[in-house]
């Protein structure tokens, strides 16, 4: 078993996977939609601080290098602002914004000739133990993300990996926050079945 201080792999892998899609500040996020639209500036700004970095994040994840990843994301908040008058409150704004930065990505990946690679898994606590088998605990969520049916999969990243809420990724995808539950769910059934020789095993308790 790998454990870090009286955190268990197991533990950490069912805390994971049960805190999947980030809960937005609902109204806040509307608040700053409707200054944005508006043309406030330093909302803008706001906006600009509370998302860069996951935007980024997200970017190169897909496989865009720093540069391209950077001249993407600034090219959608040029678009978000140009076009603000687009902007409905009542919609997510964060949604908006992966969906614009995300789409620009994935043309830069195809003009490029380039394939989207599996997304990199990011440990957040610090686990100790056999380096190997961190490696193929890495390797089956990988394996297992990239098993799941193409929609699944998309869903499951953009929750999982990118942080998104279900109105957040619902945005990004053009679906209802219902459909991002179903897939969720759905998603994360099959990942825990594929991550099952990681889990304590009760009987040996």
């Amino acid at each position: 078993m790998i454990t870090s201080g009286s955190l268990t792999l197991a533990a950490w892998l069912a805390a994971l996977l049960a805190s999947v899609g980030r809960e937005s500040e609902v109204e806040e996020e509307r608040t700053l939609a409707r200054r944005i639209r508006q043309g406030d500036a330093a909302a803008f700004r706001r906006f600009f601080d509370r998302t860069h970095a996951d935007l980024l994040r997200s970017l190169r994840r897909r496989g865009l290098d720093a540069p391209a990843a950077e001249d993407v994301a600034q090219n959608a908040y040029v678009w978000l602002w140009e076009h603000r008058d687009r902007i409905e409150p009542d919609r997510s704004l964060r949604g908006l914004l992966f969906r614009i930065g995300l789409t620009r990505g994935l043309n830069h990946l195809r003009d490029n000739a380039r394939t989207e690679p599996l997304p990199d898994i990011e440990f957040e606590a610090e686990l100790s133990g056999d380096p190997a088998t961190l490696a193929d605990l890495r390797r089956a969520l990988g394996e297992a993300v990239a098993d799941l049916p193409e929609r699944r999969r998309e869903t499951f990243t953009l929750c999982f990996f990118d942080g998104l809420s279900h109105r957040e990724a619902g945005e990004v995808m053009g679906v209802s926050p219902r459909t991002v539950e179903h897939q969720m769910a759905h998603a994360l059934k099959a990942i825990r079945a594929h991550l099952a020789p990681f889990l304590d095993d009760p009987k040996k308790k």
